[in-house]
């Protein structure tokens, strides 16, 4: 099960996250500004702030995760965030930025200390398509050095408007498709749009496609909530079987009252 955390400060702290035992992802969401020559700015919620130095207490907890095997990545974008990518040197600059401030590299100013984040998400819900892939062979070009696991959660109809060309490179290791708030795909009282999206993904150039899930039914306003006892009987034992099945992605940690634990 993948993660998201970082979007309510009444979520519990990420410690507290990993210590559930119930993900083996957890994504910190979100850098919602950067590319096309922004500051970089990174937007916790009620966690931290991140300007001087204020999420540095993350050091320890990002680091206690990974001790427990977790991979903790940074997810950029999200859906009311201020980024774009004008053109392939833009990109690379934001692939220099990421890795020096929460990668393999050095900077001055990396909000989370000296913890190596594991990869990067790519949730990118806005602007064009451009220049995605760019970044995305620019991370995994760093792997030589310490190797960038690349996430992607695009919207579940196929293929998705942002990250096409970003996934069609084949560098993602993991592709948690957000199956929810999205009529024509998500579950309404029967999977069958729900598969055939399902089997249009796993015969992407994704390497392990996840089933995105909102975690309550709060949690996506526009639904696609699946009960824990629907999803255990219906919908899983149908997409277990596919080679490309890596397991179950929620948003998010805010709105997980159970629902992983009961999954």
């Amino acid at each position: 099960i993948a993660i998201y955390w970082g979007q309510n400060g009444n979520e519990g702290t990420l410690t507290d996250t990993c210590a559930t035992s119930n993900y083996q992802f957890v994504n910190i969401a979100f850098l919602t500004t950067f590319g096309n020559g922004q500051t970089p700015v990174l937007n916790l919620a009620g966690h931290c702030n991140p300007t001087g130095g204020g999420c540095s207490s993350l050091n320890s907890a990002i680091k206690a995760c990974q001790g427990r095997g977790i991979k903790v990545l940074l997810s950029i974008g999200g859906g009311r965030g201020s980024y774009s990518l004008s053109s392939a040197a833009d990109a690379r600059q934001v692939a220099d930025y990421l890795w020096n401030n929460f990668l393999g590299g050095q900077s001055g100013s990396r909000p989370f200390g000296d913890a190596v984040l594991d990869g990067i998400d790519f949730d990118i819900e806005a602007g064009s398509g451009q220049f995605w892939d760019e970044l995305a062979k620019s991370l995994s070009g760093r792997s030589q050095q310490s190797k960038v696991y690349l996430a992607a959660a695009p919207q579940c109809p196929y293929p998705d408007a942002h990250l096409d060309g970003a996934i069609k490179t084949g560098l993602f290791d993991y592709v948690w498709v957000q199956f929810y708030n999205n009529a024509q795909c998500h579950y309404a009282g029967n999977a069958d749009n729900l598969l055939k999206a399902w089997n249009q993904w796993t015969s992407s150039q994704a390497k392990q496609v996840f089933l995105g899930l909102p975690a309550s039914e709060a949690a996506a306003p526009s639904g696609g909530f699946i009960s824990a006892a629907v999803l255990t009987s219906q919908v899983l034992p149908k997409i277990k079987g596919s080679a490309k099945y890596g397991g179950v992605m929620l948003w998010s940690k805010y709105y997980d009252n159970g629902y992983s634990a009961a999954i």
